[in-house]
This record gives structure tokens, sequence and C-alpha cells, in this order.
């Protein structure tokens, strides 16, 4: 029963391969025709992926073998029936199993290339003349499984036997199947060789255009997020500063409606440069300008600053941790007062953010990492080689600290980091 179980499940396996190869010449059909209608254009993909039917027209260098079984010209026909019924059986098996690198390495398909070896042996010796015939098959098989460095071995002493037994069964005249068996096996595997690298080679190019094409959207995502909280929270304040002074000092409100205006036009540039993908923060730049928000909403900005001279990209970093952070006092803190500490060592760079609020973080922290966007600068500084860090402070309020390598490399060069929701 096992091998009528075995039986069923090849021909399963014959049906959904030929299944497949029909899906697949509809597709580059309909491929030709839509580039036709564009212009005459062929699409780059020469055609499907090749499977099994590809190498099934090959068995009709058995026809002459069949011939003399169908003429009665060979001694004990049952037996040579049931041999090429056998290796055609096999023959089909293994050729349909050897597009795929699972199944072409797989010990049954190993095993069924043994038997085919041992089959067309006996048949050839058995038989000889038309039967001869089968060993460049079994090198076509051969050259189909076997596609490494023991190739060349293996084709050479399979060309051997071929040979031998060639002049054994017909004479010197028959050492043209041993070179058949040579050009098949070799010719076989490295067709299929550069067949696969070809396939594997696009296919890693559209995963690597895939791969840009997401990393370019979590940037803009990461820093759409970004900016337009900071700015957005910038803007509020000062409206509400503006509202609160304009029925009582007039020239003061302007100045925040100035500074609104100001905020706006620096936005919609940083916005056309997150764009572009040009964008790099100054941390000099983020310092006054987070000195102007905490100002503006009554929060006293306390910024000390020492250490070695930064890198752009380690400055860019910190000026996105700086941005997050005292975009987080004006929105969750109700501070009144707000530190703001750069210092470090000739290696490395810290950034602390603490202020004397309710100590409560935009969301519930995660890892101590409390919001998403100290969640993505947390996995953004990881990829330069620096940390996050961010919960209560000892004396109550809320505390952030960055530290990062004095030459950090710009994050956007690195690998892919998570998306931040905005």
């Amino acid at each position: 029963m096992s091998w009528i179980r075995g039986v069923t499940c090849q021909v399963s396996q014959w049906r959904a391969e030929r299944t497949r190869w029909k899906a697949d010449m509809e597709r580059f059909k309909a491929e030709q025709r839509a580039a036709r209608k564009n212009g005459g254009k062929m699409p780059e993909n020469p055609g499907p992926p090749p499977t099994g039917f590809a190498l099934l027209p090959w068995l009709l260098m058995g026809m002459g073998a069949f011939s003399n079984l169908f003429q009665g010209k060979t001694p004990q026909p049952w037996i040579g029936g049931i041999g090429l019924f056998a290796f055609n059986s096999l023959y089909i098996y293994v050729t349909f199993r050897v597009f795929t690198r699972e199944t072409r390495e797989a010990r049954s398909t190993r095993v069924a290339l043994i038997l085919m070896g041992l089959l067309t042996c006996g048949l050839a010796i058995g038989y000889g003349g038309s039967w001869l015939y089968f060993f460049p098959l079994l090198g076509l098989a051969t050259g189909a499984v076997l596609r490494g460095p023991w190739l060349g071995q293996i084709s050479l002493g399979l060309t051997t036997l071929a040979a031998v037994v060639s002049v054994f069964r017909a004479g010197w005249d028959a050492v043209n199947v041993a070179y058949g068996t040579f050009l098949s096996t070799m010719v076989t595997a490295a067709i299929l060789s550069l067949s696969e690298a070809v396939r594997e080679l696009r296919s890693a190019r559209e995963e690597l255009a895939r791969r840009a094409v997401e990393k370019e959207r979590m940037r803009f995502s990461r820093d759409l997020h970004d900016l337009l909280g900071h700015t957005l929270s910038v803007i509020v304040v000062k409206s509400e500063a503006a509202r609160r002074l304009a029925h009582r000092d007039l020239d003061a409100a302007l100045v925040q409606v100035t500074d609104i205006e100001s905020v706006g036009r620096q936005a919609l540039t940083e916005i056309r440069e997150a764009v572009t993908g040009y964008r790099e923060g100054s941390l000099a730049t983020e310092l006054d300008r987070a000195r102007s928000a905490l100002s503006a909403t009554g929060v006293e900005p306390v910024v000390r600053q020492s250490g070695p001279p930064l890198v752009p990209q380690t400055e860019a970093l910190l000026g996105w941790v700086l941005r997050e952070a005292v975009t987080n006092v004006l929105r969750h803190s109700a501070a009144t007062r707000c530190d703001i500490t750069v210092d470090g060592t000739p290696d490395r760079v810290r950034l602390t953010i603490t202020d004397n609020g309710t100590g409560t973080s935009p969301a519930e922290p995660v890892e101590g990492i409390g919001g998403t966007g100290l969640k993505g600068l947390t996995e953004r500084l990881a990829t330069a080689g620096g940390s996050l860090e961010a919960g209560t402070a000892s004396r109550g309020g809320f505390r952030v600290r960055a530290e990062l390598p004095v030459d950090a490399v710009d994050s956007a060069d690195l690998t892919e980091v998570s998306e931040v929701s905005a």
C-alpha cells in the first residue's frame, strides 16, 4: 500500500506542477501583450520559471528502445518493457524535483538518481544498441540534480562508465554516447545553475527595492512625526500666550504672533527638507527653539552646555531628542522649570532634559521608554551606537537622557529602523 500512496503523491505533485506552469505561461503571455501595447518593450523576465516539463522532451531519445520493443526486436521484451517504464518513471520523478532546492537535495531524489544509474547500466549492458542512449539521459538528470563542486568528477566518472559500456556493447563506433553523456551533464548543470542564479538575483533586487521603499516611508513618517509634533505644540503654546496678552499688552502679543509666523515658515522649510531627505538638525538651533518655546509657556529653561565639539550627525540625533523631550514637557508635564544639560567626554556625549512637573510620560512606560516618539528615538540612537533612557526623575518630574558617541554615524545611512507612528 505504501507504493500506491507514493505514486498517488507523485501524480498530485505533477498535477500541481502542471497547473503552476500553465499559470506562469498565462502571466508571461499577458506581460508580452501589455508590453506590445505600451510601445513594444518586452518584459525583462525572459519567460516563466523552468519546470520539469522543460526536460520531458528529452525522453524522445528513448524512442529507439521503445521501437525495438514494439517491433519485437528485443529479446525478453517484458523485461525490457518493465525496464523502460521504470527508467521513464524515475527520470520524470527526478526532473520534476530539481527546480526546488529542498526537493533537489532530498535523499529520495539522490536515491532515485542512483537507481536510474543502476537501471541504465543494466539495460545498456543487456541490450546495447538504442538502449545506450539512456546514458545521456542519465547525464542530464545527474547535471540537473548535482550542481556542486563534485559535479566535474562525477561527470567524468559517468562519462567513463558510458564509454566502457558503449565500447563493450557496440565497439568504438559508440564512443559518441560517452561524449553525449558528458555534454548533457555539464551543459544541463550550467544552464540550470545560471537560470537559478538569475532568478535569485532578480528576487534579491526586488527585495532590496522593497526595503528601500519601506525605509524611505519610515524615514518620512518618523520625520513628520517629530517635525509636526514639536512645531504644532509651539504654535499652540504661543497662540495661547498671544490670546492671554492681547487684552493687556498688545505689543507682547504681537511678538508672540510674529514668533508663530516665524515658526510656521520654518516648519514649511523643514517639511520640504524632510520630503527630499536632506534635512540635518542642529543642536544649537534646537536649544534656541527650546528656550523660546519653554519661556512662552512660563517654563524656566536652564541650559548648560560643555564638552568637545560634535559632528553634524551627532548634533542631528541629539537635536531630535531635545525636540521630542521639550514637546513632551509642553504637552504633558505642567512643569515650571526645565533643565537641559549637554556634557560628555572626548568619546561620548550626553544630553539630559529634566523637568519638575508631574513626572508623567506621553504614554505608559514600556521598558523604561515612554511614548511612540521616544520609543522611535531609542531605536534610532541604538543604530548609531547610543542609548536613550526616559522615566521619572529621582526628585520628581520626568527625565530624558540620551548618550551617543561623539562621532556617531547618521542613522539615516544605517539599516532601516522600526516605524514611528504619527
